[in-house]
């Protein structure tokens, strides 16, 4: 079980930490990442053999402290950084980042340890092991070195996969002592891997149209020779994913696409005079396109009474933006999950279990559409999920692997760069 430190984030850093900060920036400016890995091996694993004088006085101040079981896991995650932002901006060095976190996760076993500091250390590290600190360190070194993916591994942890959605990496990856420069590496890391997402999900569509035209006009099954085979780029199956597709893209309501209908919900709501009526009205947008026999069963009367609960006082007033910001953001609360500390998620599991992964995205989506600031809100609930499950094999939760998949696409399409424009031809 991880546990969350408390610490105040924005406090200047004593001056023994300034220079172990600026010691750790020097050497991992000038040295490779074996020789850099090897000094952290020695100050903070074994605690002993450091050549540099100065450095271990510093480090030993700062251990003796009398706050360092507060501060410590402040100062280690700092550090750790200072070397990652490093390796991370030269592609020959990345791989030094998993060897930085195994490190601390699987320290060496020690010959007997002798000093107090030594004693001091391995107690220090191995409780900064059980943070939260500790496993954004671990999802970053996941992303920017996966492991080669094996899609019939079902019984691999859910949070191997975490390279596979970028939308997760702002609030899986950062903390909230997260520098700016980290914070920019993280962006910069999450853009390159929703382009190449993007691009494989579009050269991927390219693919299948191509393939079914060619079938059509020669009347023959399997791949055409003249083409060359596109993987799928997602975990879902090659039909799953055409269905997914063809429903984010497509009509799903009459006429109308998922953007069809936001935009005439937006028209619409831009005229209504009471968030009374705003809120029904929105209700009705939101059950329009779920199915009538699960809808009626009781979703939709606890939506309606839901709804109806979010800031009463001002029924009667003409709805504004935060009105309308903060209704999108509860009713995803109700739909998905509240907080990491009220993890409840019945609603969402039994939306999924009725009208499945797809249809489910589809009514988040039609919630994103009509209020573009709702997105980040959004991604934080799959994000509480996400790290809840992350130990459970993926075939503990194949309803979330599913979803995130699912919503991986949706995302792609709507707020992406993701051409699939082909299906039109197809559709």
């Amino acid at each position: 079980m991880t546990t969350k430190t408390s610490r105040n984030y924005f406090r200047q850093p004593t001056q023994d930490e300034q220079t172990l900060y600026e010691h750790l920036l020097f050497c991992v400016n000038l040295e490779p990442p074996t020789k850099v890995l090897e000094r952290f091996r020695r100050l903070f694993i074994d605690g002993i053999g450091y050549r540099e004088q100065q450095i271990w006085l510093a480090v030993e101040n700062i251990i003796l402290s009398k706050q360092i079981e507060q501060e410590f896991p402040y100062i280690i995650n700092r550090c750790c950084h200072i070397l990652i932002n490093h390796w991370q901006m030269h592609p020959q060095m990345q791989e030094s980042i998993p060897e930085l976190v195994t490190l601390l996760e699987n320290p060496p076993t020690p010959k007997i340890v002798v000093s107090r500091i030594g004693r001091r250390l391995r107690v220090l590290i191995n409780a900064f092991s059980q943070t939260e600190e500790f496993l954004t360190l671990r999802r970053l070194a996941q992303v920017i070195t996966p492991t080669v993916e094996d899609k019939s591994d079902d019984s691999k942890p859910l949070g191997n996969l975490i390279n596979r959605y970028p939308y997760l990496y702002e609030h899986c990856l950062l903390s909230e002592d997260s520098s700016y420069e980290h914070q920019q590496v993280v962006r910069k890391i999450k853009a390159q891997m929703q382009r190449r997402f993007e691009f494989n999900l579009s050269q991927f569509v390219t693919y299948q149209v191509r393939q079914a035209q060619t079938r059509r006009k020669s009347g023959t099954q399997g791949i055409p020779r003249m083409l060359q085979a596109v993987p799928n780029p997602t975990l879902l199956s090659d039909r799953e994913l055409g269905i997914a597709l063809k429903h984010f893209v497509g009509k799903v309501e009459g006429n109308y696409s998922y953007r069809d209908l936001a935009h005439r919900f937006i028209s619409h709501a831009s005229q209504v005079q009471s968030f009374k009526v705003f809120k029904d009205d929105f209700y009705e947008y939101l059950t329009s396109g779920v199915n009538p026999g699960y809808g009626k069963r009781q979703f939709n009367d606890k939506l309606y009474g839901y709804l109806k609960n979010i800031q009463p006082n001002n029924d009667y007033q003409k709805p504004n933006e935060l009105m309308i910001v903060r209704s999108c953001s509860q009713v995803l609360n109700h739909l998905i999950v509240e907080s990491p500390q009220k993890p409840n998620h019945f609603v969402f599991v039994d939306l999924i279990s009725n009208i499945g992964s797809t249809f489910t995205t589809g009514l988040l989506l039609k919630i994103v559409l009509i209020c573009g600031k709702i997105k980040p809100y959004l991604e934080k609930r799959f994000a509480i999920l996400f790290k809840h499950y992350e130990s459970f094999s993926r075939d503990g939760v194949p309803w979330l692997v599913n979803i995130l998949e699912n919503v991986n696409v949706a995302f792609s399409i709507h707020f992406g760069k993701a051409d699939v424009s082909w299906l039109q031809q197809i559709m």
